[in-house]
């Protein structure tokens, strides 16, 4: 009990007991151990913060602008970390279906808005940020692994957006609105006789579920047609055209300037998956795969990048090595590959750092663990020019800690998103000292 009450004491700020944040986002760290992940560390070097952004990085540096200088004391200073894929902010509590706003009725629902349903006072927001997080992907489908199976549930489901953990509201939280489109991609996914039998539904042949499988693309290509045709007729300023919200969500997609969010678990859904977007000549993410079999040269060769699911789960099938999910962020990125990680999920979005160390004891680089977890993050969401690093004139997130943030016994010191010092306390150190001081 002594152990777990010093273990939670060090979770509390360090500057708590300090003046209260510069609300103009405007603060000098120094004395710090800075890992820019863009650059070389400079050690006892400093961050100036002016208005949210960063404006000097580098060993001596002067506060100005009225900026609050903060001595870190030989600490390390990082920038903030990325979840690159969660419900955070849409699910709260996932057995009361008030609290979940994910997985709309219909095949195609690429109008819906992950930021105009966040939740800025979730309890999630505040623990997610204890782990050192400052930005996530909430994504409007909970989509379960694997895509879309058995002809239930959405293809498209929404658009996903890159929000800041802070906030008062939802507009001050978005970092980019409509980062992702979020798409279940189908699949051939037999149910066993008795998994059917639970379910209470019948159990179909693999011939029915191919056809099927092909029925869907096909829905898929025509929705896509559609969305062209939409297009076409706009550009050519058709006066009997009725705004769709549907297709009009759409343009961005099939201009190229919104990437699909795709769902793979398998080597076929990847090969799948990367002929669709050739054929529609579209971008796309990949987004939790469980192998990577070949795929690795055909992703690098399209330049396409991959958000890494859970590596702390069981092998995809029976007869695979233990340890494949510690092993597969180091085969993409031996292939090549860019790669992020996200857990998808919002119960477990805090872990996202540790998913990466453990990468990181079976192969993974460390440095391209803490790169999956920043600027690639940042890169492959659209926002490298603002998140991801510690350079001039990006958002001053930033993390302070008393050691590496891939170490569980880590302790973050204080963060800081667009310069403003974001408080550490959330229900976990709430409760804590609640009975800490029961009678």
């Amino acid at each position: 009990m002594k152990v777990l009450s010093i273990c939670l004491l060090t979770l509390i700020p360090v500057f708590a007991a300090a003046a209260p944040a510069n609300e103009s986002g405007s603060v000098l760290i120094r004395n710090v151990i800075v890992h820019p992940v863009s650059g070389d560390d400079i050690r006892n070097g400093s961050v100036l913060v002016i208005d949210g952004k960063i404006a000097e990085v580098g060993p001596r540096v002067s506060a100005r602008n009225g900026a609050r200088v903060i001595d870190g004391h030989g600490m390390h200073l990082y920038p903030g970390l990325i979840n690159a894929a969660t419900n955070v902010g849409l699910s709260e509590i996932s057995s009361l279906r008030d609290s979940v706003d994910l997985d709309e009725i219909g095949m195609f629902n690429p109008e819906l808005r992950a930021e105009v349903a966040f939740n800025p006072s979730s309890e999630h927001v505040e623990v997610t940020r204890a782990s050192g997080i400052t930005t996530v992907i909430s994504l409007p489908g909970s989509g379960g692994r694997g895509g879309r199976a058995g002809g239930a549930g959405a293809i498209i489901t929404g658009q996903g957006a890159l929000m800041h953990l802070e906030g008062w509201t939802w507009e001050e939280m978005a970092v980019k609105p409509s980062a992702v489109m979020d798409m279940l991609f189908p699949q051939i996914q037999p149910v066993s006789r008795q998994f059917a039998a639970f379910l209470g539904t019948p159990q179909r042949s693999f011939t029915e579920l191919e056809r099927q499988y092909h029925e869907h693309l096909a829905e898929m290509s025509d929705f896509f047609e559609q969305a062209r045709r939409y297009e076409r007729a706009k550009q050519a300023g058709d006066a009997e055209l009725r705004k769709d919200v549907r297709l009009e969500a759409m343009l961005p997609v099939i201009d190229g300037k919104q990437p699909l969010f795709v769902r793979a678990e398998s080597e076929r859904m990847i090969k799948d998956e990367v002929a669709f977007a050739d054929k529609e000549k579209v971008k796309i993410i990949i987004a939790d795969p469980r192998e990577i079999g070949g795929t690795g040269p055909l992703l690098k060769s399209r330049d396409i990048p991959v958000v890494l699911g859970k590596t702390f789960q069981l092998p995809l099938r029976d007869d695979d090595p233990y340890d494949a999910p510690y092993t597969l962020p180091n085969e993409f990125y031996k292939a090549g590959v860019k790669i992020c990680f996200g857990t998808f999920d919002t119960e477990f979005a805090r872990n996202v750092p540790f998913e990466a160390a453990q990468a990181v004891a079976f192969g993974l680089p460390r440095n391209e663990a803490l790169r999956a977890l920043t600027i690639n993050s940042a890169q492959i969401l659209g926002a490298g020019d603002s998140l991801g690093s510690i350079e001039k004139g990006k958002l001053g997130d930033l993390i302070l800690t008393d050691g590496d943030p891939l170490e569980a016994k880590t302790n973050i010191k204080g963060m800081f998103i667009a310069g403003r010092e974001v408080p550490l306390a959330s229900r976990h150190t709430r409760e804590y000292e609640r009975w800490l001081n029961r009678p």
